[in-house]
């Protein structure tokens, strides 16, 4: 396993939907051409996560349709986003799974196998998804296993029909609760899974097993739903039955002894990252960058900043994925480069999301199959690339990362910048970035990292140019930085002749 690697998220159908119209003929996971692979390879992404290609929920979308109050914004939202769509263009959400079977129109098992292993040539690793809170209500455990799910009656579902859904099959009627997170109206188009029945788990943990020979790792939707204590939380108004007795261990370090040689990534919220890594994730979501980020708060991004190294690695930072809003309609255009600095050159993994690199705006909705085409902001793509570039380098992924604390000069701007190393051996990188509208100025003593006695050469590789500073004036009184509004300096340190 890379260390501090990158993930490139794909929406699947997405993709394969506008190779298929570029290409005039189907494209599924095993007959993408190379090209598109060699192209993936060339960014230097180290994973790629194909989001969304387990078969999709007919009965989901027919009873989002019935739901007047979440369908009609929808409807609105998609006249907008795709002018004269069709119902063709609906194809249900990747989280609504009706079975953890390739999607049709992604393929069989052979062409995701296919798919991996044109990864593993370029030695990309493939993750895939994992839904554990819920399944669509047309999976067939659903008929074959009630007892996985929370069931009600009928009474239930009319009294409170937002909270059960009616799923019939021939003659056999059943009123399952929707699944949802405790702060949340449930998700119409999926159905409760009961952690709390041991039968559930192991079948949850089969379809993992299964799939793990198919893929490198998952990534685990709202993985903290189903930790013993949320759970518990969330559904003791139907945990009432003693047979439903709290699991002695948490599903999730079932999980880890199951799949000992899986990556493990969760997205996960609520201040669980720390516990969920030591269930056994590899790599847990870091919404709480992400705000801060967003927020384009540095002192809060510092103090963030300043966590254990250990704990940090184990982190996933984003600036957007499928939930977020695009990075390029969150953020002021004018904070581009700091914040793409800052986020692509820390530690732990740096989730990149399709369409991300060429600047897109429109945020699409896992629903759908396709969005009208936007043109790539080149100079984005630009940065991007020379970003990517900057960041494959072996220092950024086991080099010793430090945080470095910046000293005022003539005014109090420094805190408003941030700084830090990458080391390995004789390489030496310094990031720093001004995370404000403003000038900021600043100095970092760089002690036990420079010769007082030698003289440096600086590349700001972001930006192709050099500066030669003497080692002892990088001590003391440290080397002086000065950057504009939302500017960043990421150097390469070394030896001048």
């Amino acid at each position: 396993m890379k260390n501090n690697p990158s993930l490139y998220e794909i929406n699947t159908y997405v993709w394969l939907y506008e190779l298929s119209q570029k290409l005039g003929k189907p494209v599924t996971l095993g007959n993408v051409p190379a090209t598109e692979w060699d192209r993936i390879k060339q960014l230097g992404f180290d994973y790629v996560w194909l989001m969304g290609i387990w078969k999709r929920s007919h009965e989901g979308i027919r009873i989002f349709q019935k739901e007047k109050s979440e369908y009609r914004p929808f409807v609105s939202h998609l006249n907008y986003l795709i002018p004269g769509w069709t119902k063709e263009d609906l194809v249900g959400s990747a989280y609504s799974i009706a079975d953890y079977s390739p999607d049709p129109f992604i393929g069989n098992w052979t062409d995701v196998d296919q798919a991996r292993d044109e990864l593993h040539k370029r030695d990309i690793g493939l993750i895939l998804d994992f839904v554990p809170n819920h399944t669509a209500p047309d999976h067939p455990w659903v008929f074959e296993h009630p007892d996985f799910y929370f069931r009600g009656t009928s009474d239930d579902f009319n009294n409170c029909p937002g909270v059960y859904s009616r799923i019939q099959e021939g003659s056999s009627i059943l009123y399952v609760v929707r699944g949802k997170d405790p702060y949340f109206a449930p998700w119409s188009d999926t159905v409760q899974l009961n952690y709390f029945n041991p039968a559930t788990r192991l079948a949850l943990k089969e379809e993992l097993i299964k799939i793990s020979s198919h893929c490198d790792g998952f990534r685990c939707d709202m993985a903290m739903l189903v930790l013993n204590d949320i759970f518990h939380n969330t559904w003791d108004w139907m945990l009432k039955d003693p047979s439903n007795e709290l699991p002695a261990q948490e599903f999730w370090t079932e999980v880890r002894e199951a799949l000992p040689g899986s990556i493990l990534m969760a997205e996960a919220y609520w201040d669980t990252e720390w516990t969920l890594q030591q269930l056994g994730f590899d790599y847990v979501y870091d919404k709480r960058f992400y705000d801060r980020i967003t927020a384009l708060s540095p002192e809060d991004i510092y103090l963030h900043l300043k966590a254990d190294t250990g704990f940090q690695n184990k982190l996933v930072r984003f600036i957007e994925n499928h939930d977020e809003k695009r990075s390029a309609e969150a953020f002021p255009k004018e904070s581009f480069e700091a914040v793409t600095a800052l986020f692509a050159t820390l530690p732990g993994m740096k989730l990149y999301h399709q369409g991300q690199i060429q600047g897109v705006k429109t945020k699409i909705p896992v629903q759908l199959r396709r969005v009208i085409h936007e043109d790539t902001d080149e100079e984005v793509k630009t940065h991007y690339e020379r970003l990517l570039s900057i960041t494959s380098q072996n220092v950024f992924h086991n080099g010793q990362w430090k945080l470095w604390e910046i000293f005022p000069m003539s005014d109090g701007s420094c805190t408003n910048m941030i700084a830090w190393t990458w080391s390995l051996d004789s390489q030496l990188k310094l990031v720093v970035v001004n995370m404000s509208k403003f000038v900021a100025r600043g100095r970092i003593p760089l002690e036990d990292i420079v010769n007082k006695k030698k003289e440096y050469l600086l590349t700001d590789e972001l930006h192709n140019t050099v500066f030669i500073r003497h080692g002892s004036e990088m001590i003391n009184p440290g080397l002086i930085v000065v950057l504009d509004s939302f500017k960043a300096h990421i150097f390469d340190i070394a030896l001048s002749n």
